[in-house]
Parts: structure tokens; sequence; C-alpha cells
């Protein structure tokens, strides 16, 4: 038994999801079947709370002959920077402390920019999550309505990153395969439309196709 708190929205976030995947005409976590994509919303607050319920439906689906495949965001992004080589991570780092001496904000740009080609665009992590669940499918051919891709921890990349953007890269190339992001941050309505702040810090930002599983404030 987990000591974490409770957490009667993140429960119930996770319920209906767990309900909408384990459909009897297959998964349902959207309005189209073509775009199996879905956003479960959390407080950045109960990040290890939200770990507890992402493994208790990991261990439900996989009871029931699913198959759930875990994309972190932070392996991705550090698998990237140790491929760029020992010597590109200590200049980026050592030319950021040094303009961060000065600036704090230009030293925080400059490392915005030398990690923005290996986040953002068709080639940045989208092209990681593409990769594995293609890869995915490849050893198992014709489970795409028994698989779940859980894009997780991406709190851990801000501010470098900007969620909508990776789920417009990721459209159709999934093999039909829901995805559900993991997403830390914050819900605002308004004019019946929902919009999301990143770990509640960042604007907030209505440019969203998914359903929204709301699992926080």
């Amino acid at each position: 038994m987990s000591d974490l708190p409770f957490n009667r929205h993140l429960t119930a976030a996770f319920t209906e999801l767990r309900k909408d995947l384990i459909h009897e005409e297959g998964p349902r976590i959207s309005t189209m079947r073509s775009y199996r994509f879905a956003i479960l919303q959390y407080d950045p607050a109960d990040e290890f709370v939200l770990r507890d319920e992402v493994q208790r439906l990991a261990t439900d689906l996989v009871g029931h002959g699913w198959r759930v495949l875990a994309l972190d965001l932070h392996k991705l992004l550090v698998d990237r920077v140790r491929a760029q080589g020992p010597e590109w991570a200590q200049r980026v780092v050592a030319l950021e402390r040094q303009i961060a001496a000065v600036h704090p904000e230009r030293g925080l740009n400059h490392l915005k920019s030398k990690l923005a080609p290996l986040i953002e665009g068709e080639g940045g992590l989208a092209a990681e999550c593409i990769r594995l669940i293609t890869e995915d499918q490849d050893r198992h051919p014709n489970t795409a309505d028994r698989t779940l891709a859980l894009v997780g921890r991406a709190g851990s990349l801000y501010p470098f990153f900007r969620t909508s953007a990776l789920l417009r890269h990721l459209d159709g190339r999934t093999h039909g395969v829901p995805v559900v992001l993991l997403y830390p941050g914050r819900c605002e309505d308004r004019n019946g439309v929902t919009g999301l702040s990143f770990m509640g810090r960042l604007p907030v930002d209505h440019d969203y196709r998914p359903r929204i599983y709301r699992g926080g404030a």
C-alpha cells in the first residue's frame, strides 16, 4: 500500500481514462478513431502521486492483456545530450554560467538555443517517441488496440518545452496506438474552451486538440 496522499481528482481522472481505454469497441479516448491522443493534466505538486496512479493503471492494463509503453521525455533528452559528446555539454554549460553571471536571462536564452534543436520540431523529441512506438509495433504487429503509449516526465523539461507542438508532430505517425501525455500544469476555462498552463507558470495555451482528463485544478 502506498503512503502517498489520496487525490480524488487524480484518481477520478485515471478511472475515467481506464474506462475509455478498455472499451468493448476499442479505445475511446478521443471522439475520432483516427486521432488517438489525450492529455491527463495534473498539479505539478502531485508528481509522485501521479506516478503511483500510473503504476496502478499499468498493472491493471497488463492484467487485461495490454502492453504499456512508457516514453520518458527526461531520459530521451538526456540520451540526446549524451549523444552530442561530453565536450559539447561542457562547452554549453560553461558558456551558460559565464553569461548568466552577468545577465541571468541571457544565460537561460543561450541554454534554450542549444537545447531547442534536440527538443523541438519534427526532428526533436517527437521523433524519438515515434521511433519507440514504431519499433514496438514492428515487434508486436496488430496490437495497437491493446497498447498504450504514456508520455511522461514532461515537467523535467521546463522551461524548454511546449507540449502542444509535440502532439502535433506525433499526429498520424503513431500507428494507431493510443497516446496519453501526462501534463503537469494548470487548467483554465475561458468562453467554453479549456487551456493549459505548463507547470502552472507559462502563459495559458489553448492550442490543444486532444481530450483533456482533468486530474488537478
